[in-house]
């Protein structure tokens, strides 16, 4: 039985950096993590897909567009429409000090801004996913 951690990494909306989306998925999986990295331009509708396919136990979004909540508020209504309220959703990338607050409200667990390093976020992930699928 696979008792990795399970993590979709998406890169929504029209932001074509993915650099340190990809960057953070590597990091993950060189933890030992199952990662799956959506590629660019996915839909909130395609991310949640994805972790439903995938069975995942986290998602981590990676906006640098500036349309952070946008996605997060429509990420977050359509994993409740779906009932999905055991997968841990966390983010990053430019995201301004004053929208973190609003966007805990939504239900993200933690946003990494510029200057996280790979290895807070890894352990981060570790300490608050939870059992992972399948143990």
């Amino acid at each position: 039985m696979d008792e990795r951690i399970r993590v979709v990494i998406a890169k929504p909306g029209l932001d074509g950096h993915d650099r340190g989306a990809k960057i953070v998925a590597r990091a993950l999986r060189d933890a030992g993590m199952e990662v799956v990295y959506t590629g660019l331009h996915q839909t909130p509708e395609q991310i949640v897909e994805t972790v439903i396919q995938e069975d995942a136990d986290a998602v981590g979004l990676s906006v640098l567009s500036g349309a952070h909540m946008t996605l997060f508020a429509r990420l977050a209504e359509l994993m409740q429409q779906r009932g999905i309220d055991d997968v841990v959703v966390f983010g990053g990338g430019i995201i301004p000090e004053e929208d973190i607050p609003e966007l805990e409200r939504l239900g993200v667990a933690r946003v990494f801004t510029p200057g996280a390093t790979t290895s807070e976020i890894v352990d981060w992930v570790r300490q608050h996913v939870g059992t992972p699928t399948g143990a």
